[in-house]
Protein backbone atom coordinates (compact mmCIF):
# COMPACT_ATOMS: atom_id res chain seq x y z
CA UNK A 1 0.00 0.00 0.00
CA UNK A 2 2.86 2.35 0.86
CA UNK A 3 4.47 1.73 -2.54
CA UNK A 4 1.17 2.50 -4.28
CA UNK A 5 0.75 5.77 -2.38
CA UNK A 6 4.33 6.89 -3.12
CA UNK A 7 3.93 6.19 -6.83
CA UNK A 8 0.47 7.78 -6.92
CA UNK A 9 1.77 10.93 -5.23
CA UNK A 10 4.66 11.18 -7.67
CA UNK A 11 2.31 10.68 -10.63
CA UNK A 12 -0.15 13.35 -9.42
CA UNK A 13 2.64 15.82 -8.65
CA UNK A 14 4.30 15.23 -12.02
CA UNK A 15 1.06 15.48 -14.04
CA UNK A 16 0.01 18.60 -12.14
CA UNK A 17 3.29 20.32 -13.01
CA UNK A 18 3.04 19.27 -16.65
CA UNK A 19 -0.57 20.46 -16.95
CA UNK A 20 0.23 23.84 -15.37
CA UNK A 21 3.17 24.36 -17.72
CA UNK A 22 1.27 23.18 -20.80
CA UNK A 23 -1.83 25.24 -20.21
CA UNK A 24 0.39 28.10 -19.04
CA UNK A 25 1.91 28.15 -22.52
CA UNK A 26 -1.51 28.69 -24.07
CA UNK A 27 -2.35 31.26 -21.39
CA UNK A 28 0.87 33.23 -21.91
CA UNK A 29 0.41 33.72 -25.65
CA UNK A 30 -3.32 34.36 -25.30
CA UNK A 31 -2.70 37.19 -22.83
CA UNK A 32 0.26 38.42 -24.89
CA UNK A 33 -2.12 39.01 -27.80
CA UNK A 34 -4.86 40.38 -25.52
CA UNK A 35 -7.14 37.37 -25.92
CA UNK A 36 -9.52 36.79 -23.04
CA UNK A 37 -9.01 33.56 -21.05
CA UNK A 38 -12.21 32.56 -19.27
CA UNK A 39 -10.95 29.55 -17.30
CA UNK A 40 -7.59 28.09 -16.29
CA UNK A 41 -8.03 24.66 -14.70
CA UNK A 42 -5.79 21.89 -13.47
CA UNK A 43 -7.72 18.66 -14.19
CA UNK A 44 -11.24 18.66 -15.61
CA UNK A 45 -14.32 19.86 -13.73
CA UNK A 46 -17.51 18.31 -15.18
CA UNK A 47 -20.49 19.19 -12.92
CA UNK A 48 -18.31 20.58 -10.12
CA UNK A 49 -14.79 21.63 -9.14
CA UNK A 50 -12.70 21.01 -6.03
CA UNK A 51 -11.52 24.60 -5.86
CA UNK A 52 -11.98 27.81 -7.82
CA UNK A 53 -11.48 31.53 -7.48
CA UNK A 54 -11.67 34.60 -9.69
CA UNK A 55 -9.43 37.55 -8.79
CA UNK A 56 -10.98 40.98 -8.64
CA UNK A 57 -11.00 42.78 -12.01
CA UNK A 58 -9.91 39.58 -13.76
CA UNK A 59 -11.67 37.82 -16.64
CA UNK A 60 -10.15 34.46 -15.70
CA UNK A 61 -11.47 31.87 -13.25
CA UNK A 62 -8.75 29.65 -11.81
CA UNK A 63 -9.55 26.24 -10.39
CA UNK A 64 -8.80 22.57 -9.75
CA UNK A 65 -11.10 19.92 -11.20
CA UNK A 66 -11.79 16.46 -9.80
CA UNK A 67 -11.08 14.42 -12.95
CA UNK A 68 -7.28 14.02 -13.31
CA UNK A 69 -7.18 13.48 -17.07
CA UNK A 70 -5.34 16.69 -17.92
CA UNK A 71 -6.42 20.30 -17.70
CA UNK A 72 -7.66 23.11 -19.89
CA UNK A 73 -7.42 26.78 -20.67
CA UNK A 74 -10.80 28.06 -21.95
CA UNK A 75 -10.08 30.81 -24.45
CA UNK A 76 -12.85 33.11 -25.62
CA UNK A 77 -14.01 32.63 -29.19
CA UNK A 78 -12.45 29.21 -29.71
CA UNK A 79 -13.97 25.79 -30.33
CA UNK A 80 -12.29 23.53 -27.77
CA UNK A 81 -13.11 20.74 -25.31
CA UNK A 82 -15.70 22.97 -23.58
CA UNK A 83 -17.81 22.79 -26.79
CA UNK A 84 -19.24 26.26 -26.06
CA UNK A 85 -21.08 26.59 -29.39
CA UNK A 86 -23.44 29.29 -28.10
CA UNK A 87 -20.58 31.75 -27.80
CA UNK A 88 -19.60 31.07 -31.41
CA UNK A 89 -23.09 32.07 -32.61
CA UNK A 90 -22.61 35.61 -31.31
CA UNK A 91 -20.76 38.35 -33.24
CA UNK A 92 -16.98 38.13 -32.87
CA UNK A 93 -15.45 40.44 -30.29
CA UNK A 94 -11.98 42.03 -30.55
CA UNK A 95 -10.74 40.13 -27.45
CA UNK A 96 -11.70 36.73 -28.87
CA UNK A 97 -9.40 34.10 -30.35
CA UNK A 98 -11.29 34.02 -33.66
CA UNK A 99 -10.75 37.78 -34.17
CA UNK A 100 -6.95 37.57 -34.11
CA UNK A 101 -4.60 37.05 -37.09
CA UNK A 102 -3.81 33.44 -37.98
CA UNK A 103 -0.14 33.72 -36.91
CA UNK A 104 -1.16 34.85 -33.42
CA UNK A 105 -3.67 32.02 -33.09
CA UNK A 106 -0.97 29.61 -34.26
CA UNK A 107 1.38 30.73 -31.49
CA UNK A 108 -1.41 30.38 -28.92
CA UNK A 109 -1.99 26.78 -30.04
CA UNK A 110 1.65 25.68 -30.06
CA UNK A 111 2.40 27.50 -26.80
CA UNK A 112 1.63 24.45 -24.66
CA UNK A 113 3.83 22.12 -26.67
CA UNK A 114 6.66 24.66 -26.69
CA UNK A 115 6.53 25.06 -22.92
CA UNK A 116 6.47 21.31 -22.30
CA UNK A 117 9.52 20.76 -24.48
CA UNK A 118 11.37 23.71 -22.93
CA UNK A 119 10.48 22.38 -19.46
CA UNK A 120 11.96 18.97 -20.34
CA UNK A 121 15.20 20.57 -21.55
CA UNK A 122 15.48 22.66 -18.38
CA UNK A 123 14.84 19.63 -16.15
CA UNK A 124 17.40 17.50 -17.98
CA UNK A 125 19.92 20.33 -17.72
CA UNK A 126 19.36 20.73 -13.98
CA UNK A 127 19.57 16.95 -13.45
CA UNK A 128 23.00 16.98 -15.07
CA UNK A 129 24.04 20.09 -13.11
CA UNK A 130 22.87 18.62 -9.77
CA UNK A 131 23.74 14.93 -10.08
CA UNK A 132 26.00 14.78 -13.11
CA UNK A 133 26.13 11.62 -15.18
CA UNK A 134 27.71 8.28 -14.35
CA UNK A 135 27.83 5.12 -16.43
CA UNK A 136 30.14 2.28 -17.42
CA UNK A 137 31.28 2.68 -21.01
CA UNK A 138 30.75 -0.38 -23.20
CA UNK A 139 34.42 -0.30 -24.21
CA UNK A 140 35.35 -0.68 -20.53
CA UNK A 141 33.14 -3.77 -20.07
CA UNK A 142 36.04 -6.15 -20.59
CA UNK A 143 33.95 -9.28 -19.92
CA UNK A 144 31.70 -8.24 -22.80
CA UNK A 145 27.97 -8.91 -23.04
CA UNK A 146 25.62 -11.84 -22.58
CA UNK A 147 23.35 -12.67 -25.55
CA UNK A 148 20.21 -14.79 -25.72
CA UNK A 149 19.46 -17.49 -28.30
CA UNK A 150 17.97 -15.04 -30.82
CA UNK A 151 21.09 -12.87 -30.74
CA UNK A 152 23.42 -15.87 -30.93
CA UNK A 153 21.57 -17.17 -33.99
CA UNK A 154 22.26 -13.81 -35.64
CA UNK A 155 25.99 -14.14 -34.92
CA UNK A 156 26.66 -12.61 -31.51
CA UNK A 157 28.71 -14.56 -28.97
CA UNK A 158 28.90 -14.28 -25.20
CA UNK A 159 31.82 -12.06 -24.29
CA UNK A 160 31.55 -9.86 -27.39
CA UNK A 161 32.35 -6.22 -26.60
CA UNK A 162 29.96 -3.94 -28.49
CA UNK A 163 31.69 -1.21 -30.48
CA UNK A 164 29.41 0.34 -33.10
CA UNK A 165 26.16 0.06 -35.05
CA UNK A 166 26.26 1.19 -38.68
CA UNK A 167 29.53 2.97 -37.90
CA UNK A 168 28.10 4.93 -34.93
CA UNK A 169 29.93 4.26 -31.66
CA UNK A 170 27.93 2.50 -28.96
CA UNK A 171 28.76 4.22 -25.67
CA UNK A 172 26.61 2.83 -22.86
CA UNK A 173 24.23 0.01 -21.99
CA UNK A 174 20.70 1.45 -22.23
CA UNK A 175 17.59 1.38 -24.40
CA UNK A 176 19.20 3.67 -26.98
CA UNK A 177 21.95 1.07 -27.41
CA UNK A 178 19.39 -1.72 -27.93
CA UNK A 179 17.46 0.45 -30.40
CA UNK A 180 20.66 1.22 -32.35
CA UNK A 181 21.51 -2.49 -32.59
CA UNK A 182 17.99 -3.57 -33.62
CA UNK A 183 17.71 -0.89 -36.31
CA UNK A 184 21.27 -1.32 -37.64
CA UNK A 185 22.29 -3.19 -40.74
CA UNK A 186 25.73 -4.01 -39.37
CA UNK A 187 27.07 -4.19 -35.81
CA UNK A 188 30.77 -4.25 -35.00
CA UNK A 189 32.01 -6.16 -31.94
CA UNK A 190 35.40 -6.90 -30.43
CA UNK A 191 35.85 -10.66 -30.05
CA UNK A 192 39.06 -12.05 -28.57
CA UNK A 193 40.91 -8.90 -29.56
CA UNK A 194 39.64 -8.85 -33.16
CA UNK A 195 36.86 -6.79 -34.72
CA UNK A 196 33.97 -8.80 -36.16
CA UNK A 197 31.14 -7.53 -38.37
CA UNK A 198 27.66 -8.93 -37.72
CA UNK A 199 24.99 -8.47 -40.37
CA UNK A 200 21.62 -7.72 -38.79
CA UNK A 201 18.30 -9.11 -40.05
CA UNK A 202 15.11 -7.06 -39.84
CA UNK A 203 14.00 -7.01 -36.21
CA UNK A 204 11.19 -5.43 -34.20
CA UNK A 205 12.28 -3.49 -31.13
CA UNK A 206 8.96 -4.40 -29.50
CA UNK A 207 9.63 -8.13 -29.94
CA UNK A 208 13.23 -7.80 -28.78
CA UNK A 209 12.22 -5.84 -25.67
CA UNK A 210 9.84 -8.62 -24.60
CA UNK A 211 12.37 -11.46 -24.86
CA UNK A 212 13.34 -13.33 -21.71
CA UNK A 213 16.27 -13.79 -21.27
CA UNK A 214 17.14 -10.37 -22.65
CA UNK A 215 18.47 -10.01 -26.20
CA UNK A 216 21.62 -8.47 -24.73
CA UNK A 217 22.68 -8.00 -21.13
CA UNK A 218 25.83 -7.29 -19.16
CA UNK A 219 27.91 -10.47 -18.87
CA UNK A 220 28.38 -11.43 -15.21
CA UNK A 221 31.07 -14.08 -14.51
CA UNK A 222 29.88 -17.31 -12.86
CA UNK A 223 31.85 -16.57 -9.68
CA UNK A 224 30.31 -16.25 -6.22
CA UNK A 225 31.07 -12.86 -4.69
CA UNK A 226 29.52 -13.25 -1.23
CA UNK A 227 27.43 -15.75 0.71
CA UNK A 228 24.83 -14.81 3.32
CA UNK A 229 25.12 -16.76 6.57
CA UNK A 230 22.31 -19.26 7.02
CA UNK A 231 21.28 -19.18 3.36
CA UNK A 232 21.10 -22.03 0.86
CA UNK A 233 24.64 -21.55 -0.44
CA UNK A 234 26.11 -21.23 3.06
CA UNK A 235 24.40 -24.44 4.23
CA UNK A 236 25.72 -26.27 1.16
CA UNK A 237 29.27 -25.10 1.88
CA UNK A 238 29.63 -22.70 -1.08
CA UNK A 239 32.18 -19.94 -0.48
CA UNK A 240 33.15 -16.61 -1.99
CA UNK A 241 35.34 -17.16 -5.05
CA UNK A 242 33.77 -20.49 -6.06
CA UNK A 243 32.97 -20.88 -9.77
CA UNK A 244 29.54 -22.29 -10.68
CA UNK A 245 29.69 -24.90 -13.43
CA UNK A 246 26.32 -26.67 -13.65
CA UNK A 247 22.78 -26.71 -12.21
CA UNK A 248 20.98 -30.07 -12.35
CA UNK A 249 23.50 -31.23 -14.98
CA UNK A 250 22.88 -28.14 -17.13
CA UNK A 251 26.20 -26.40 -17.79
CA UNK A 252 26.39 -22.72 -16.96
CA UNK A 253 29.08 -20.24 -17.93
CA UNK A 254 27.86 -17.02 -16.32
CA UNK A 255 25.91 -15.72 -13.35
CA UNK A 256 23.26 -14.70 -15.91
CA UNK A 257 22.72 -18.37 -16.80
CA UNK A 258 22.61 -19.35 -13.13
CA UNK A 259 19.79 -16.81 -12.57
CA UNK A 260 17.96 -18.15 -15.65
CA UNK A 261 18.10 -21.66 -14.17
CA UNK A 262 16.78 -20.32 -10.86
CA UNK A 263 13.88 -18.78 -12.77
CA UNK A 264 13.07 -22.15 -14.36
CA UNK A 265 13.20 -23.85 -10.96
CA UNK A 266 10.82 -21.26 -9.52
CA UNK A 267 8.35 -21.71 -12.39
CA UNK A 268 8.41 -25.49 -11.98
CA UNK A 269 8.01 -25.29 -8.20
CA UNK A 270 5.05 -22.91 -8.52
CA UNK A 271 3.39 -25.27 -11.00
CA UNK A 272 3.88 -28.12 -8.49
CA UNK A 273 2.71 -25.78 -5.69
CA UNK A 274 5.97 -26.07 -3.77
CA UNK A 275 7.24 -23.28 -1.54
CA UNK A 276 10.93 -24.02 -2.16
CA UNK A 277 13.12 -25.90 -4.62
CA UNK A 278 16.32 -27.89 -4.36
CA UNK A 279 18.92 -28.52 -7.04
CA UNK A 280 22.31 -30.11 -7.53
CA UNK A 281 25.15 -27.65 -8.10
CA UNK A 282 28.53 -28.40 -9.59
CA UNK A 283 31.17 -25.88 -8.56
CA UNK A 284 34.94 -25.46 -8.72
CA UNK A 285 37.28 -24.25 -5.94
CA UNK A 286 41.03 -23.93 -6.49
CA UNK A 287 40.73 -26.17 -9.56
CA UNK A 288 38.84 -28.92 -7.67
CA UNK A 289 35.28 -29.81 -8.72
CA UNK A 290 32.54 -30.92 -6.36
CA UNK A 291 28.77 -31.42 -6.37
CA UNK A 292 26.40 -30.32 -3.59
CA UNK A 293 22.65 -30.11 -3.01
CA UNK A 294 21.30 -26.58 -2.52
CA UNK A 295 17.94 -25.58 -1.02
CA UNK A 296 16.30 -22.24 -1.92
CA UNK A 297 14.27 -20.09 0.47
CA UNK A 298 10.57 -19.24 0.02
CA UNK A 299 11.47 -16.49 -2.45
CA UNK A 300 13.47 -19.07 -4.46
CA UNK A 301 16.73 -17.31 -3.62
CA UNK A 302 19.97 -18.98 -2.53
CA UNK A 303 20.97 -15.87 -0.57
CA UNK A 304 24.23 -15.14 -2.29
CA UNK A 305 25.59 -12.60 -4.75
CA UNK A 306 27.78 -13.24 -7.71
CA UNK A 307 29.18 -11.89 -10.90
CA UNK A 308 30.09 -8.52 -9.40
CA UNK A 309 32.32 -6.48 -11.68
CA UNK A 310 35.09 -4.04 -10.91
CA UNK A 311 34.58 -1.89 -13.99
CA UNK A 312 35.65 1.72 -13.62
CA UNK A 313 32.69 4.04 -14.21
CA UNK A 314 32.81 7.11 -16.42
CA UNK A 315 31.83 10.09 -14.27
CA UNK A 316 30.77 13.37 -15.88
CA UNK A 317 30.09 16.59 -13.97
CA UNK A 318 28.67 19.80 -15.43
CA UNK A 319 28.89 23.43 -14.45
CA UNK A 320 25.72 25.51 -14.55
CA UNK A 321 26.23 26.84 -18.07
CA UNK A 322 27.73 23.56 -19.34
CA UNK A 323 24.62 21.69 -18.27
CA UNK A 324 22.34 23.43 -20.78
CA UNK A 325 23.87 22.19 -24.08
CA UNK A 326 24.21 18.72 -22.53
CA UNK A 327 20.58 18.84 -21.33
CA UNK A 328 19.37 19.97 -24.75
CA UNK A 329 21.25 17.10 -26.40
CA UNK A 330 19.76 14.63 -23.93
CA UNK A 331 16.24 16.01 -24.48
CA UNK A 332 16.52 15.93 -28.28
CA UNK A 333 17.90 12.36 -28.21
CA UNK A 334 15.05 11.30 -25.93
CA UNK A 335 12.50 12.84 -28.32
CA UNK A 336 14.13 11.16 -31.33
CA UNK A 337 14.04 7.78 -29.59
CA UNK A 338 10.39 8.18 -28.63
CA UNK A 339 9.38 9.28 -32.14
CA UNK A 340 11.30 6.34 -33.61
CA UNK A 341 9.45 3.89 -31.36
CA UNK A 342 6.00 5.31 -32.20
CA UNK A 343 5.77 3.12 -35.30
CA UNK A 344 5.34 0.08 -33.05
CA UNK A 345 2.15 1.51 -31.52
CA UNK A 346 0.34 0.86 -34.80
CA UNK A 347 1.11 -2.87 -34.74
CA UNK A 348 -1.06 -5.56 -33.13
CA UNK A 349 1.44 -6.15 -30.32
CA UNK A 350 2.02 -2.42 -29.94
CA UNK A 351 -1.69 -1.79 -29.40
CA UNK A 352 -1.68 -4.37 -26.60
CA UNK A 353 1.30 -2.69 -24.96
CA UNK A 354 -0.37 0.74 -24.73
CA UNK A 355 -0.83 1.63 -21.06
CA UNK A 356 -2.84 4.10 -19.02
CA UNK A 357 -2.32 5.73 -15.65
CA UNK A 358 -1.28 2.43 -14.04
CA UNK A 359 1.53 2.00 -16.56
CA UNK A 360 2.61 5.62 -16.23
CA UNK A 361 2.60 5.38 -12.45
CA UNK A 362 4.69 2.20 -12.52
CA UNK A 363 7.64 3.99 -14.14
CA UNK A 364 8.13 6.01 -10.96
CA UNK A 365 10.33 4.42 -8.27
CA UNK A 366 8.90 2.56 -5.27
CA UNK A 367 10.73 4.91 -2.90
CA UNK A 368 10.96 8.67 -3.26
CA UNK A 369 13.96 9.53 -5.40
CA UNK A 370 14.18 13.13 -6.60
CA UNK A 371 16.61 12.40 -9.44
CA UNK A 372 14.37 9.63 -10.77
CA UNK A 373 11.24 11.74 -10.25
CA UNK A 374 12.60 14.66 -12.27
CA UNK A 375 13.94 12.35 -14.96
CA UNK A 376 10.51 10.71 -15.38
CA UNK A 377 8.79 14.12 -15.33
CA UNK A 378 11.08 15.36 -18.11
CA UNK A 379 10.36 12.22 -20.13
CA UNK A 380 6.59 12.59 -19.65
CA UNK A 381 6.85 16.26 -20.63
CA UNK A 382 8.44 15.24 -23.94
CA UNK A 383 5.74 12.62 -24.50
CA UNK A 384 3.01 15.17 -23.73
CA UNK A 385 4.56 17.68 -26.14
CA UNK A 386 4.85 15.13 -28.95
CA UNK A 387 1.39 13.61 -28.47
CA UNK A 388 -0.26 17.04 -28.37
CA UNK A 389 1.34 18.19 -31.62
CA UNK A 390 -0.01 15.18 -33.55
CA UNK A 391 -2.49 16.38 -36.22
CA UNK A 392 -5.51 14.87 -34.46
CA UNK A 393 -8.69 16.95 -33.97
CA UNK A 394 -9.16 18.01 -30.31
CA UNK A 395 -5.39 18.04 -29.79
CA UNK A 396 -3.24 21.13 -30.26
CA UNK A 397 -1.87 19.57 -33.43
CA UNK A 398 -5.36 19.37 -34.91
CA UNK A 399 -5.92 23.08 -34.34
CA UNK A 400 -2.48 23.79 -35.81
CA UNK A 401 -3.37 21.74 -38.90
CA UNK A 402 -6.52 23.76 -39.51
CA UNK A 403 -4.64 27.04 -38.93
CA UNK A 404 -1.98 26.05 -41.45
CA UNK A 405 -4.76 25.27 -43.91
CA UNK A 406 -6.19 28.72 -43.27
CA UNK A 407 -2.80 30.40 -43.81
CA UNK A 408 -2.18 28.50 -47.06
CA UNK A 409 -5.74 28.56 -48.49
CA UNK A 410 -6.46 32.07 -47.13
CA UNK A 411 -9.85 31.00 -45.79
CA UNK A 412 -11.03 29.53 -42.51
CA UNK A 413 -12.70 26.14 -42.11
CA UNK A 414 -16.34 26.66 -41.11
CA UNK A 415 -17.30 26.70 -37.44
CA UNK A 416 -19.58 23.72 -38.05
CA UNK A 417 -16.67 21.73 -39.51
CA UNK A 418 -14.48 22.62 -36.52
CA UNK A 419 -17.25 21.55 -34.14
CA UNK A 420 -17.58 18.14 -35.81
CA UNK A 421 -13.80 17.73 -35.95
CA UNK A 422 -13.57 18.52 -32.22
CA UNK A 423 -16.26 15.94 -31.43
CA UNK A 424 -14.57 13.25 -33.54
CA UNK A 425 -11.20 14.01 -31.95
CA UNK A 426 -12.61 13.84 -28.42
CA UNK A 427 -14.30 10.53 -29.26
CA UNK A 428 -10.99 9.10 -30.50
CA UNK A 429 -9.07 10.39 -27.46
CA UNK A 430 -11.58 9.00 -24.94
CA UNK A 431 -11.56 5.70 -26.83
CA UNK A 432 -7.76 5.57 -26.60
CA UNK A 433 -7.90 6.49 -22.91
CA UNK A 434 -10.38 3.70 -22.18
CA UNK A 435 -8.34 1.19 -24.18
CA UNK A 436 -5.07 2.12 -22.46
CA UNK A 437 -6.53 1.81 -18.97
CA UNK A 438 -8.37 -1.40 -19.94
CA UNK A 439 -4.95 -2.85 -20.84
CA UNK A 440 -3.72 -1.87 -17.37
CA UNK A 441 -6.64 -3.73 -15.79
CA UNK A 442 -5.90 -6.86 -17.85
CA UNK A 443 -2.23 -6.75 -16.83
CA UNK A 444 -3.23 -6.44 -13.18
CA UNK A 445 -5.68 -9.35 -13.35
CA UNK A 446 -3.62 -11.70 -15.50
Amino acid sequence: METFLIRALQLILSLSLLVIVHEGGHFFFARLFKIRVEKFYIFFDPWFSLFKFKPKNSDTEYGIGWLPLGGYCKISGMIDESMDTEQMKKPAQPWEFRSKPAWQRLLVMIGGVMMNFILALIIYSMILFTWGDQYIALKDMTHGMKFNETAQNIGFRDGDILKSADGKELERFDMDMVRSIVEAREVTVLREGEEKKILMPELSLLDVAKEDPMFVDVFYPNVVDSVIAGGGFAKAGIQSGDSLLAVNETSIHSWNEFQDEMGKLQTQAELEKKETASFSLVYSRNGMRDTVEVQTNKQFKVEATGGLLDYKPTVLSYGFFESFPAGITLGVNTLNGYVSDMKYVFTKEGAKSVGGFGTIGSIFPKVWDWERFWSMTAFLSIILAFMNILPIPALDGGHVLFLLYEIIARRKPSDKFLEYAQMVGMFLLFGLLIWANFNDVLRFLF
